[in-house]
């Protein structure tokens, strides 16, 4: 059953190293268990010894000296239990630490392959599940034989009925486990469903309410919520069924042995003594497993995140791999034989792009929409890995760097400017004071990509200046405005490669002219430019032009061929003199 919880596919070693580390909290959680579990036989040795020896003989010291040593047992009991659960406890926050930012880093490579991916709330499930009483109730189960044998120490009579119960009840745990998993796993995936569709419409409110589907979206929100609420319900009821026969069972056990004790005591065959302590013995051996029927869905879900986290390691394994330092890159691009299918899409977005790319060189991607512009652009900027194919800088594999190392080498202007929350800075230094870098070095980088981006006039204008706080998505900027310093942001620290997706899309003269001077700053310093644009105010600037349709390049050439291609009848364009100047 647990030995698919095993990591051991590549990538998965953060996690084997991740659970070891836990191991010593497990291990002494373990060992504080069964000493509790031991000293959990204190009340039913106390009633022993009051019913078979003070009672008889009226010895008072014996009474206060056992009450004192089972006072004491039951304080240790209550420590070390106590202590158990703190273990367990810092077990889940030792898990959080170490893999929580590794999480993170996973989740963002991911995201290409599984966009709303709920991976932190996978994990929160198996950090909850860890310090929970399900755990526990694992540490405890094994003592049920323990308490079986002592009952048949007291009678086999009475070990013979502790076993018989104990096997219904553990038999009703499969049942219930059998009953139960498919629908929680169902539960799980309806919930999932149900919060990436939340999500989804609240990223999109603004248009939302634009096109009157505010009722439209909240009743699809309501129907997807239902079904997944039904499906817990089922899960529930299941479980409910279950936990109420069990639960009915054990107290018709306990008052069974009981019964049966008294008609041993009377019969002279054990002690009176013994009626209590068969009662507490038999409720010893059979409450690991109620408690684990009652922690059945919360262990159920643990696995369920535990896999899926397993799974997401192992997709994502290159993210840890250690890679050589590679010196600084001049800016040379190539594409080898690029191909790219996304995920869910049946036909490729690109097919076989060959190109490449010099220091100083614009090159302008055109072509209708569809044809894989903004695919080609998101490929070179690194965003995503080719199915196919590779893309190099200065001869390397982007693979052969680091990501983050890479990204420091590329500028990136996504068709929406994507700003994140917090200051205007932050969203130009790409928030790297997070990393302990000094701030007076990422002031000085900030304002020096505002400058080549020619926004930092406008950003001296904004209310608190570059420590204007934004919200989510740029919020307090206009849709130009945050383009504008989404280019600064792509400009920081001069990137040798530049991406630009339709830079010029929301931008008005003065915000194009500020643009234009950018792109001509950046390749006068060597860096190359791959520029995607529909209107041609950018398209002058650009040494080279490639066409693009069903995601295959169709012409591919210096800007004046291509477009006299493009435009075979139109005459070529008259250059005509500034006013003042001598005509030749």
């Amino acid at each position: 059953m647990f030995n698919d919880l095993i990591p051991r596919k590549p990538g998965t070693e953060p996690l084997v190293e991740a659970v070891k580390a836990c191991r010593p909290h497990f291990v002494w959680a373990a060992v504080f268990s069964a000493l509790v579990n031991l000293l959990y036989l204190t009340p039913t040795i106390y009633m022993l010894q009051v019913y078979d020896r003070v009672v008889p003989t009226g010895g008072l010291q014996t009474l206060l000296l056992v009450s004192a040593i089972a006072v004491f047992a039951l304080a240790t009991l209550a420590l070390l239990d106590w202590l158990r659960t703190r273990l367990l406890v810092r077990a889940g926050l030792r898990l959080d630490r170490l893999l929580v930012g590794r999480l993170l880093g996973r989740v963002v490579d991911l995201e290409v392959q599984s966009p709303g991916s709920q991976v932190l709330r996978e994990f929160d499930h198996v950090r909850t599940a860890v310090s929970g009483q399900g755990v526990l109730s694992l540490f405890d189960a094994p003592w049920t034989p323990i308490y079986i044998g002592c009952c048949f120490l007291l009678h086999p009579a009475l070990g013979a009925l502790t076993l018989v119960g104990a096997i219904i009840l553990l038999i009703l745990a499969v049942l219930n486990e059998r009953d139960s998993r498919p629908r929680l796993n169902q539960a799980m995936k309806d919930s999932q469903a149900a919060y990436a569709a939340q999500e989804s419409m609240a990223g999109q409110s603004e248009v939302v309410r634009a096109l009157g589907m505010r009722q439209a979206g909240i009743a699809l929100q309501v129907q997807q919520r239902q079904v997944a609420t039904a499906r817990q319900v089922e899960a529930q009821f299941t479980g409910g069924r279950y936990t109420g026969i069990i639960k009915f069972l054990r107290l018709m056990l306990q008052s069974a042995s009981l019964g049966l004790a008294a008609l041993l005591t009377v019969q002279g065959h054990i002690s009176a003594g013994s009626i209590i302590a068969a009662s507490v013995l038999l409720t010893r051996a059979v409450q690991p497993i109620e408690q684990m029927v009652g922690a059945w869905p919360t262990l159920v879900q643990a696995k369920a995140s535990w896999k899926a986290l397993i799974e997401l390691f192992a997709a994502t394994g290159r993210v840890d791999r250690v890679t050589t330092t590679l010196p600084a890159p001049e800016g040379r691009l190539g594409l080898e034989n690029v191909t790219v299918r996304l995920p869910g899409s049946e036909v490729p977005q690109l097919r076989g792009i060959t190109l490449s790319l010099e220091p100083g060189q614009v090159l302008g991607v055109i072509g209708p929409s569809g044809s894989g512009k903004t695919t080609l652009a998101r490929v070179v900027a690194g965003a995503i890995p080719p199915t196919a194919g590779s893309v190099r800088l200065d001869g390397a594999d982007y693979d052969a760097r680091e990501g983050d190392t890479l990204a420091e080498h590329i500028g990136y202007l996504p068709q929406v400017p994507g700003l994140f929350s917090g200051s205007v800075k932050d969203n130009i230094s790409r928030f790297r004071s997070a990393l302990g870098i000094d701030p007076e070095q990422i002031d000085r980088e900030a304002v020096a990509a505002a400058k080549a981006a020619g926004v930092h006039e406008m950003i001296l204008r904004l209310p608190h200046g570059y420590d204007t706080v934004l919200g989510h998505n740029g919020a307090g900027l206009s849709v130009g405005q945050s383009q504008r310093v989404a280019l600064a942001r792509a400009l920081d620290r001069d990137p040798v490669v530049l991406v630009l997706d339709e830079p010029n899309a929301n931008l008005d003269q003065e915000g194009e002219a500020a643009l234009t001077q950018a792109i001509k700053g950046a390749t006068a310093r060597g860096a190359s430019v791959l520029m995607v644009a529909h209107r041609a105010g950018v398209l002058g600037i650009a040494d080279r032009l490639l066409m693009l349709r069903e995601g295959t390049v169709q012409i591919e050439g210096p800007r004046d061929e291509v477009m006299m291609r493009l435009n075979p009848g139109r005459a070529k364009p008259t250059v005509v003199p500034p006013p003042g100047a001598q005509s030749a």
